[in-house]
């Protein structure tokens, strides 16, 4: 049978030392002995111990006194008294010392084996909270993801849960953010780390090459295809495809994306064998898809297939406790790939760049770091290194919008403000604000505007 603990018993009674191990035995408990405290203290360092059970009249050192020098080697280990005084005096100045329980002489065994069961229970259930209390405040870290804040530390939890599914990833958030990071972070904690990373920025390529790019293409399919050559998605065979800005793939390759996604196979350009792949695609976009699929440059059912799992990575303005950890990272970096040594910055450098409002996110911040670097005169950047191009002054706390106005309401404004200068003409107020027709339909439908084209005129 397993031991249900071990418990160290202290008393210099012979008959009551044997009588208790042999009732805690039959319980089910594992059980050492010793005679006196000195003898108790030797073996609670030999041994494994989950209780201390201890008689408070003890010859040498007394009971009180060993029960002090327990809590002091190990103040969570619960000690049971047994005393055959009674006064309250004694039990008082027992659990003062940090008793868990007392057990008044002559007592019963079965009162004994329920004092030492509960006192058991109460220990596992405190080691229980004390690891639920662990994991809820467990920092999540990446190498190359700083994630001192609480949005970061939720962005990397939300990875670790998603990282080893296969399920497909929609990334979202402004440009600079690191989305790319994010998605390496994502592969690498997944079950395909040992497999290749593939990255593509749709936006990088020219239209009419970015098929094939991801699909490849066989000798002969176009002027200057001399041999035949794999794409980006057979690059990543078991492994992940990272393909940026998803928003700018034109519609003709969104077909053959959907296709990819839901049947996992496709033809090179120019090839009639149908290849199979294994690839899991995490794609971003820094566009609003949702937009997109109003103004119908972005198809619904691809939209559907990439959003399984959305994950929208903050700005750097929602997350500036990580700015001056992000600072020591980047000067680390850019003194081992320069030689010239900078060892940090002055607190009112990391004022300056607290203040600023990061347009260009985490990348900008980068960027500023490096040509501050290279423009230091000395080991530690000065306030007067920093140079924040023309955004300097645009602070956070800048009034970018009227007073108590939100970027929303704000915009719902302005629709409101096109339709009265159209004079409620729809298609006027669509072009007044750069959107298409289809997009102001949407916005309006949030805002709780109906449509109805039939009372509109064309001006």
């Amino acid at each position: 049978m397993t031991a249900k603990g071990n418990i160290l018993i202290v008393e210099d009674e012979a008959k009551m030392r044997r009588l208790l191990e042999l009732s805690l035995g039959e319980a089910g408990f594992s059980t050492l002995s010793a005679a006196d405290a000195e003898a108790g203290l030797k073996l609670l360092q030999e041994a494994p111990v989950d209780l201390v059970l201890t008689d408070l009249k003890l010859p040498g050192m007394d009971g009180l006194e060993f029960l002090q020098a327990v809590k002091r080697w190990n103040a969570a280990l619960p000690v049971v008294v047994m005393t055959a005084y009674g006064s309250v005096g004694t039990a008082v100045e027992a659990m003062k010392a940090g008793a868990s329980d007392y057990v008044l002489k002559p007592f019963s065994l079965d009162e004994m084996r329920m004092v030492i069961h509960k006192e058991l229970d109460v220990r596992r259930l405190r080691e229980e909270n004390l690891s639920l209390r662990e994991a809820l405040h467990k920092r999540y870290q990446h190498p190359n993801v700083v994630a001192r804040s609480a949005k970061m530390q939720e962005l990397l939890a939300t990875v670790e849960r998603v990282a080893p599914t296969n399920s497909t990833v929609l990334l979202g958030g402004e440009s600079g953010v690191g989305k790319d990071l994010i998605a390496r972070a994502m592969h690498e904690k997944s079950r395909r780390a040992s497999g290749p990373f593939i990255k593509i920025n749709s936006t990088a390529i020219p239209e009419n090459l970015l098929e094939s790019e991801l699909f490849g293409y066989e000798k002969g399919a176009f002027t200057g295809a001399a041999a035949s050559k794999p794409g980006k998605f057979e690059l990543a065979d078991k492994g992940t495809l990272f393909l940026d800005e998803i928003g700018d793939v034109p519609p003709s390759t969104q077909v053959k994306l959907l296709r990819v996604l839901q049947e996992r196979e496709f033809e090179r350009l120019g090839g009639t064998r149908t290849l199979k792949v294994d690839v899991r695609l995490i794609a971003a976009t820094n566009r609003d898809l949702r937009a997109a699929l109003e103004e119908g440059t972005f198809r619904e059912d691809l939209y559907y297939r990439l959003n399984v799992v959305p994950i929208d990575i903050p700005p750097l303005r929602e997350h500036k406790e990580d700015i001056p950890d992000l600072v020591n990272l980047f000067l680390a970096r850019l003194s081992a790939e320069s030689g010239k040594q900078i060892t940090g910055a002055t607190p009112e450098v990391l004022s300056l760049l607290m203040d600023y409002h990061w347009p260009g996110n985490v990348r900008e911040l980068q960027n500023i770091m490096e040509r501050s670097s290279a423009l230091a005169t000395g080991p530690v950047l000065q306030a007067s290194d920093i140079h924040l191009d023309s955004y300097r002054g645009k602070a956070a706390n800048s009034a970018l919008l009227p007073e108590g106005m939100t970027l929303e309401q704000w915009e719902d404004e302005m629709i409101r403000e096109a339709l009265r200068r159209a004079h409620g003409n729809k298609s006027q107020a669509a072009r007044m604000l750069g959107l298409s027709r289809n997009a102001l339909r949407y916005r309006l439908s949030k805002i709780g505007i109906a449509d109805e084209p039939e009372k509109e005129k064309e001006t």
